[in-house]
């Protein structure tokens, strides 16, 4: 496994679990000291640093942070990965959801962003990797309010890497498809035919399956490792073809 990020700490939120634990773990076995910010930061592999944190909260966030700092003395990494789901159209949440469901995926990013931001313009190789979705890019079916807040992130994403590029911080975001996560299986099994939806949901996605955590992890890490120094303001697709490609029904 490449070194790259041997000398480098990274802090990846929502990383006790789906993509985010895929993350941390590509992230530990490139070199890098990492820290997992999640609700319940339990059982994590050995070596990583855990604290509970809830990215709602900008108190926790702030403690989180501190606590990494304190643990590595730096941040050089920030992947914001946590965020819950949304289903349903403009009809389906009412206020209260869009507002809970906003402060998480985006205001969520924002604190732990801003926490980190100071210490992330003395390292020499400052990254910070949000995940948007490929419901930013393409219009979903009962996902209004779950696009809405990936839309929100792969703008604010651009923004802050203008921002932020003459002190040295680049910014970049992911875009996965429909992933095999536990959030997926959770989806799955309410759905009154879960073998269909699965075949449904990889049927959508041109090369015939669910995105693995393991391959939105992938692309992660390219964005995070000083290899990619020329890349920010960007985002990368992991959907297999969805944003891009229009191909026929398979047999065709």
């Amino acid at each position: 496994m490449s070194q790259e990020l041997s000398t480098l700490a990274a802090v990846v939120t929502g990383g006790a679990s789906g993509i985010g634990a895929a993350i941390a773990a590509k992230l530990q076995a490139m070199g890098a000291e990492v820290s997992v910010l999640d609700l319940n930061p339990n059982d994590l592999p050995e070596g990583q640093l855990g604290f509970a944190c809830d990215v709602s909260d900008d108190a926790s966030v702030k403690a989180a942070i501190d606590g990494t700092v304190a643990a590595f003395g730096r941040i050089d990494i920030v992947v914001n990965n946590a965020g819950i789901g949304a289903q349903g159209s403009i009809e389906d949440n009412d206020d209260a959801e869009w507002a809970r469901v906003w402060d998480i995926n985006v205001v969520g990013m924002v604190r732990v962003a801003r926490a980190a931001m100071p210490h992330l313009r003395k390292s020499p190789s400052a990254a910070i990797v949000n995940t948007s979705s490929i419901a930013a890019t393409a219009g979903l079916p009962q996902r209004a309010l779950y696009s809405a807040t990936k839309g929100a992130v792969l703008s604010l994403t651009q923004a802050m890497a203008a921002d932020h590029l003459r002190e040295g911080v680049r910014v970049n975001a992911v875009n996965p498809g429909t992933a095999d996560t536990p959030w997926i299986g959770r989806l799955l099994n309410s759905a009154d035919d879960p073998a269909a939806e699965r075949e449904a949901l990889n049927a959508r996605q041109p090369h015939g399956r669910l995105v693995t955590a393991e391959e939105v992890a992938g692309a992660v890490a390219y964005l995070a490792s000083p290899l990619s120094g020329s890349t920010t303001g960007t985002s990368i697709a992991v959907d297999g073809g969805m944003q891009a490609l229009r191909l026929r029904p398979a047999g065709q």
